[in-house]
Parts: C-alpha cells; sequence; structure tokens
C-alpha cells in the first residue's frame, strides 16, 4: 500500500519519468505469492551517488552552550513529577558539554541539564541531543520542546528560531540512566538545502507526514552499492540526497506493485575507460591509442607498448554492475519482505559524463560507448525490453556549449529516441535535457549541493521513464 503522504500528495502521479528495464521474473510463482517486484537500476558518478545538501549540516555541541549544570534526582524518570520543584541529591558542573570527550555524568537516578545556548547567526535550528541510549530524553530551548524520544519510539524533532548573540535557556531531561554532554546543532534554513525547500518553501510536501517530520514510502525500497550505500524503504535519509529521491516518487506511483531503487555508482569515473563497457575496441586520437575493455593502462603512444597499471579499461563497469547482480542473486535474502514475489527489471537510468569531458578523445567517443553501455546492459541484465533514461550535464546548454561539453551534451541528446540518430532506441531510450533544472550549477561542482537540482532532475528523469513505459 502507498504511504499516506504519496497518496495524499499524488501530484506527482502520472508526471514522472522513470527509466525503466523488464527483465526477468526471478523464476517464483507469482500467480500465488504476487507480481514480480519492479527494479529501476540507476547508475553514473558523483551526482549520481547525490550530493544534495538535507540542512546545513549538522556541528557537535560545544561553544555555543553556556553554564551547563546536570542535576540528577532520586528514582526512574516519572512523566508525572515537576523536576524544575524537586530537590536534586547532587549537582554537577559540566566544564565539557559536547565535543567528542564531554565531562562524564554521575549517574545515580534521573538526570537533568540546565544552561543557556548562544548562537552566533540569526537562523532555525534543529538540534539533536544524545547519542545511542541517551538519544531518549527530551530538551526544551526557550521554553519551546524542541526534541523528544520516548524509548522504543522514533524521534520527533520541532525547529526553533534563535537570534544571534542572545541566551536561550535549555533543559535535557533523560528518560534512561544512559546520559550524556554529546548532541548536534543544524542549522536548517540555509538556501538550496531540502529542509529549506520543503519546510519553508512548500516544495515537494510529500517527503514529510502531517508532523512536518520526513516520511519514508512503504512501496519503494532503496538498497544502494559500492559508493550509493544504504538498505531502506525511499525517504530522506542522512546528510544528502541523489535523484533516486525524486525518481522513486514518481515509479512509485505510477506503479501498484512495489518497486525497488537498485542504486550503483561511483565518483569521477569516465565511461571511455572506468566504465567502459565489455566488448568495447581500441580507439585513437591524437597520436595515443586509448585501451579496449580490460585493457591497461587508459592510453599509450602508437607503437609503443602499453605498461599496465593497478587497473583496467572496465572495471568500474564490472564493479558496480557486479555488486548489482549480487543484490538481485540473492534477491530473497536481501529483501526478506518480498520474498517468493521474484522481480523484473524495468528500467535503466545514466547520469555521467563529467569525467569524459577532460580527456578530448574520450569526449568524441561518448556517443558510441553510450550506445554500447546500453545495449551492453540489456543483453547482460537479460532485459532486452527494458526503457532506458540518460540525463546531460546540467551546465552546458544548447545553444551555447563548446568543446568537450558541446561534444558530450550532442551524445547525450543523441541517444533519445526522438533524435533519429538511434532507430533501434525509438519509444524505449530517453534524454533529459538538465541545463534548465541545474539552478546555474555544474556538475564538477555537484551543482554547489543543491538539493532542487537533485530533486528536479530526479523527478524528471521519472517522468520520461513513466512516459517510456506508457503503452
Amino acid at each position: 500500500m502507498k504511504c499516506e503522504a504519496a497518496r495524499r500528495h499524488g501530484l506527482l502521479g502520472a508526471i514522472f519519468l522513470a527509466a525503466t528495464v523488464a527483465s526477468l521474473a526471478h523464476g517464483q510463482n507469482t500467480d500465488t505469492v504476487g507480481k514480480p517486484i519492479k527494479v529501476f537500476i540507476l547508475s553514473g558518478q558523483s551526482n549520481m551517488v547525490g550530493a544534495g545538501k538535507v540542512d546545513g549540516g549538522s556541528s557537535r555541541w560545544g561553544s555555543q552552550f553556556l553554564e551547563p549544570i546536570v542535576s540528577v534526582y532520586e528514582g526512574e524518570y516519572d512523566s508525572t513529577v515537576d523536576y524544575d520543584a524537586a530537590t536534586p541529591v547532587k549537582t554537577l558542573k559540566l566544564e565539557k558539554f559536547g565535543g567528542t570527550q564531554p565531562t562524564p555524568y554521575p549517574g545515580g537516578g534521573v538526570q537533568v541539564t540546565r544552561g543557556f545556548v548562544q548562537v552566533n547567526e540569526t537562523g532555525i535550528y534543529e538540534f539533536r541531543p544524545g547519542y545511542g541510549g541517551s538519544t531518549h530524553n527530551v530538551m526544551e530551548v526557550d521554553g519551546q520542546e524542541v526534541y523528544r524520544k520516548e524509548v522504543g519510539k522514533e524521534a520527533v524533532h520541532a525547529e526553533i528560531k534563535l537570534e544571534a548573540g542572545r541566551k536561550a535557556p535549555f533543559k535535557i531531561t533523560y528518560f534512561t540512566k544512559d546520559a550524556n554532554g554529546l548532541g548536534w546543532i543544524v542549522r536548517l534554513d540555509v538556501p538550496g538545502t531540502l529542509s529549506t525547500l520543503v519546510k519553508h518553501k512548500g516544495m515537494y510536501p510529500f517527503l514529510v507526514n502531517d508532523q512536518g517530520q520526513w516520511s519514508a514510502r512503504d512501496d519503494v525500497w532503496y538498497r544502494g552499492v559500492v559508493a550509493a550505500t544504504g538498505s531502506r524503504w525511499l525517504g530522506v535519509s542522512g546528510g544528502r540526497i541523489g535523484p533516486e529521491l525524486g525518481f522513486g516518487h514518481v515509479v512509485g506511483n505510477h506503479f501498484d506493485e512495489p518497486v525497488l531503487i537498485l542504486k550503483t555508482s561511483q565518483g569521477n569515473r569516465s565511461l571511455a575507460w572506468d566504465f567502459l563497457p565489455p566488448g568495447s575496441e581500441r580507439f585513437e586520437h591524437g597520436g595515443k591509442v586509448y585501451a579496449a575493455y580490460k585493457e591497461s593502462p587508459l592510453s599509450w603512444e602508437k607503437g609503443a607498448t602499453p605498461e599496465p597499471i593497478n587497473w583496467y579499461a572496465g572495471k568500474q563497469y564490472d564493479d558496480c554492475f557486479g555488486a548489482a547482480h549480487d543484490v538481485l542473486n540473492n534477491f530473497d535474502k536481501e529483501f526478506p519482505h518480498w520474498q517468493g514475489r521474484g522481480y523484473k527489471i524495468e528500467g535503466f537510468v545514466w547520469w555521467q559524463g563529467d569525467k569524459d569531458r577532460y580527456d578530448e578523445g574520450h569526449a568524441i567517443h561518448y556517443e558510441q560507448h553510450l550506445v554500447r553501455l546500453i545495449q551492453t546492459l540489456r543483453r547482460e541484465f537479460k532485459a532486452p525490453d527494458a526503457k532506458f533514461v540518460v540525463a546531460t550535464l546540467g551546465q552546458a546548454a544548447k545553444d551555447g556549449a563548446t568543446g568537450n561539453d558541446k561534444l558530450i551534451l550532442e551524445a547525450q541528446l543523441a541517444v533519445d529516441g526522438n533524435s533519429g540518430r538511434h532507430s533501434e532506441f525509438k519509444g524505449n531510450v530517453a534524454t533529459v535535457y538538465t541545463h534548465p533544472l541545474s539552478q546555474g550549477g555544474a556538475s564538477n561542482s555537484h551543482y554547489n549541493g543543491n538539493a532542487q537540482t537533485y530533486m528536479d532532475v530526479g523527478t524528471a528523469m521519472g517522468e520520461a521513464m513513466v512516459k517510456l513505459l506508457k503503452p
């Protein structure tokens, strides 16, 4: 069943486009255990890994906390007790609050820490008190509850606006004997971060629940391998996002069946060398011979004898897609909640090209390597009818790109089935032109970490995929 947030904000629905690959079912009797899981394989380099900032970045507590004192009260925590009116059995001034080695708490009862917090910049903040067992507490700042995590429940955060230089009182009441001075503070209203876009500009409302907390879908699972790690229901997790977030919501809304987003990616890799597809042959450019698949090094002077290095053409292809095979070959073990359902690869998504633009030989041959990549992945994963979506590099504009940027942009646009360059891709390959979505950023700077770029590119990828999937 789709999560309520996705239902409630079904405005994504049919507008999303996802690069899809049709594959074999996993050999299970799907007539009796349900339809196969829809699988999409996403790959590329660092921007596919994802660098969109969720917030302004957390920092450990330290100098912004003033005069912290922990008071200890008899017994175990009791929600009916007014600890501000009770008499502590002991108190301790915390010489170090925060950092990596805060002053140890004394223990021996219910522990409550009081003091003041003073920030250097006016803004909207989130507090994350505790680590491990000490996260079970409630925190108040300036009389407002900003954090609560009951034992056995998820944490609930509430943002608060603080003025630079003003001392605001804080209090942390711990629910268990685990207590310490560890914690983190996060600035939320930094321009371009996901928290600012969602919680202060009203964008992408399907990412949060009615309480304003990040929510995850219950019908789309994210599994990352190589540099793109993680295994969880699709949602905001950690400090960075990639295009899989927007993409997953689009394709998740399109299908009645559950969806698996399998992302396998690694930063700073080129298609003509690291990701070179199996079967690719040598080519020559500028007096140099460039390696074929499995050859090493990257290139050598024509007529010379190549001296191999500890890497070979296609090594990253083998690592990334080998890792994807490992996940799919162990599908029931990897995804026990879908045991017996099997899977069907619906599509591939490719967002890459930055490293190839630093070598003219790579840029000139990008189109032929991209065509081979599409053909090879479909054949290797036994998904001949799988859809394929390619995204361009955002800084390159159709009417202004020059040099290697122009060569790669034209190659990426050429594989679109509507370009007329490759008739076999008509209706099954689409290219997303990302320049209008890049917010002025560039691929080599990860689009300045702007979360809107990653959400919008991912959404556009999903829309393109869904369009290909429709009859």
